[in-house]
Parts: C-alpha cells; sequence; structure tokens
C-alpha cells in the first residue's frame, strides 16, 4: 500500500488556473463583492463556457473543482430566494471535473480545505501563521480561520498517518519495539492535533461563523428547503431530475476514520454508521481507499489486548480521539446550536453535512470512549 504522507497534496495546490479560464478566475476573485452586491447570479449566466477540454493537471483539475464549487454553493446560497436549478453553464462543467476527480459535484471537504491554501513563506511550514486561503465566500478573518484551522490539522496528522502503516507492519512482525514507537508518534500527532483545533476561537467568533461562514457550506440533501434535491441542467446522465448531494462538513476529512481504523474503533450499524459510510463518497478516492486499508489491515487492537505493556499509550491515543471529539461537541454546540435561527437557509438543528449533529457527535464520543481498555 503507498502510503501518504499527508492528505494535503504533495505539491502546494495551484492558485489560478492559465489563460484560457481568465473570465472564470476573475469572477473567483471577486466573488465576495458580488455576493454583497447580490449580482453573482447574474454574472454566471454572463461567463463564457467552462473550457473544461483545457484542463490538464491534477493541480489544474482541483483548482477548477474549487472554483465551479464555490460558484455552485454561491448560486444557491447567494440570494434569499434559492433556485431549483443550476445554470448549464456550471452544471455541465462542474459534473465533468467532478467525474474526472471521482467525486460528487458539490462543494466538499478536499475543495473547501484541503486544496485551499498558499503558503505565506514558501519555504515554511503548512501550519497556522504560514498559511492563508486561495479561495473565499465573503472572506474575512472568521471565514480565513475556521478553514485555515482544517488545513493546520491536516498537516499535524501526517506524522500519524505514516505510522499507521508502520503499526500494521510491526504487528504483523510481531515487533513490539517498532509497535510501542508507531503508537507514541500517534499520540504526538494526536496532541498536535487537538491542540491545533483548540486554537479555532481565538480568530473565528462563534455569531460570525454561524451568520456569515456558515450559511455558503450546506447541501441539498437532508437540508429542509430541498426536499428532493437540485437539478442541474444540461447534464445528460442526470436527466433532467434533481440530485440530493450533502454540504461540506469536516466528517469529510479522512484523518479520525484512519484512525479509529487502526485503533479498531468502531461505531454501532444505524444511521450514525451508514452516515460515514456515505461520507467516503465525498473523499478524494486515494484518501477513501487508505481509510479503507488501514480498517482492513490493521490488528492493532487484538493484539494490544493480548500485550498488557501496550495498555496505557493505547488508552492515550484513544483518549486523544475522544478529546477531538468533545472539542468539536462543544463547538457544535457553541457555534451553531446556541445561535439564533433567522433563515430555513441555515437551520441550527441540521448540520452542512445534513445531520442531526448533536445526537450524532455525542454518539461518536459515547462510541469512543468504550474502546478505553
Amino acid at each position: 500500500m503507498e502510503q501518504p504522507v499527508c492528505f494535503l497534496p504533495k505539491q502546494d495546490p495551484l492558485e489560478t488556473l492559465p489563460a484560457p479560464f481568465a473570465s472564470w478566475e476573475a469572477t473567483a476573485k471577486n466573488l465576495n463583492k458580488l455576493l454583497v452586491a447580490s449580482q453573482f447570479r447574474k454574472k454566471l449566466e454572463e461567463l463564457p463556457l467552462f473550457p473544461t477540454d483545457k484542463l490538464q493537471t491534477v493541480r489544474e483539475y482541483e483548482r477548477a473543482m474549487q472554483i465551479l464549487s464555490y460558484f455552485g454553493h454561491a448560486y444557491v446560497w447567494g440570494e434569499k430566494d434559492v433556485p431549483g436549478a443550476i445554470p448549464e453553464v456550471l452544471a455541465k462543467p462542474w459534473f465533468e471535473v467532478a467525474r474526472h476527480l471521482g467525486r460528487p459535484p458539490v462543494l466538499s471537504y478536499a475543495s473547501y480545505a484541503l486544496t485551499n491554501w498558499k503558503r505565506i513563506d514558501s519555504t515554511g511550514p503548512i501550519n497556522l501563521g504560514n498559511i492563508a486561503l486561495i479561495q473565499n465566500f465573503l472572506g474575512g478573518i472568521d471565514e480565513e480561520w475556521f478553514i485555515l484551522v482544517h488545513v493546520a490539522i491536516e498537516s499535524k496528522a501526517s506524522p500519524a498517518l505514516d505510522a499507521c502503516v508502520e503499526a500494521i507492519k510491526a504487528v504483523q512482525a510481531q515487533d513490539h519495539q517498532s509497535l510501542m514507537e508507531s503508537l507514541q508518534k500517534v499520540r504526538s500527532s494526536l496532541e498536535d492535533i487537538c491542540n491545533t483545533l483548540d486554537r479555532m476561537p481565538e480568530r473565528c467568533d462563534p455569531y460570525i461563523y454561524y451568520h456569515r461562514v456558515r450559511p455558503y457550506i450546506h447541501g441539498w440533501k437532508n437540508h429542509p428547503l430541498f426536499p428532493k434535491g437540485l437539478i442541474y441542467k444540461g447534464v445528460k446522465e442526470y436527466n433532467e431530475k434533481p440530485k440530493q448531494f450533502l454540504g461540506e462538513t469536516g466528517a469529510q476529512s479522512s484523518i479520525i476514520p484512519t484512525l479509529d481504523g487502526l485503533l479498531g474503533i468502531k461505531h454501532a450499524q444505524g444511521e450514525l454508521y451508514h452516515y460515514l459510510q456515505e461520507m467516503r463518497e465525498y473523499m478524494p478516492p486515494k484518501h477513501r481507499d487508505f481509510v479503507i486499508y488501514v480498517e482492513n489491515e490493521s490488528q492493532v487492537r487484538p493484539f494490544v489486548q493480548a500485550n498488557p505493556k501496550f495498555h496505557k499509550i493505547y488508552n492515550e491515543c484513544v483518549s486523544l480521539v475522544n478529546r477531538f471529539r468533545q472539542t468539536h461537541l462543544g463547538y457544535a454546540a457553541a457555534y451553531i446550536q446556541k445561535q439564533h435561527e433567522d433563515s430555513a437557509n441555515n437551520p441550527t438543528a441540521v448540520g452542512t453535512g445534513g445531520t442531526p449533529f448533536m445526537n450524532y457527535l455525542k454518539k461518536h464520543k459515547e462510541e469512543t470512549e468504550t474502546f478505553l481498555l
């Protein structure tokens, strides 16, 4: 199994597509101005055809997916009334680019966070203080910080991902020393992940997040305003029938599912389990494959159960996964549940991923705790 060093791209994301896409790039750079003026829908209809045949590299496809996804959500959520369809000028290229990348045509975590950063110092680390966003909706420090915290978490996860492969091999080889070192790496990486998540409130205010950042990342599945979904005009594969896709959510990150898989943390069959499986459809295919590989190959938990000297380090790793989930639950309460719902577009009871999120996050945490030895 070829291991990813990180779920972030190996090469820094492309900031701008080449000349044939100039009109689309100019619109992307002015997206916040167009949204404030309620002019985005009009502008989109005037754009020339998106030349998908000119896309060549993976980085170009990812930037294209980012632009198209931001435009799709800006079109749906940028004005008070929601449309019943996405126009052909956007729907057709969005579908084609999404199909090429193996993801649905909707804004997902990969375009919102994984490929949405640039370094301020190109030789410096991918870390808070040295990264900025490539694409925004409205912009501002709260939106910037909210996404950049996720990017930094992905960077901090890199040693844990390496350690997953090492730990699997160590158990297969009955190599106690290597397993201990791998679990120590996982623990250290998880501490960095949790400490980074703890920084969210520094520059992302709950009120601003709820009213200015969150409205744009909802999808059109399990959303009260879209009981049937949205029509993608001109996409013959969809036959002019509405399609339902979940919105952007951190549950589409592959980090925690991978670590659950390594540590043998399983979620009981039911709605939550099926939702987590559905989230994988929104992950880049190679990330999804890595999660499945770790789940299928890891025998860490039974090996640790049979060797008490590993119980302490194993429990520390499980406790840190639980700490991550506890912090996430607290943020969900402060940033969403406790906010005042003033529009059906942005419900407090339904997550951007289309779930009764407070119930799911509590269940996540409770199930994780049962795996402590």
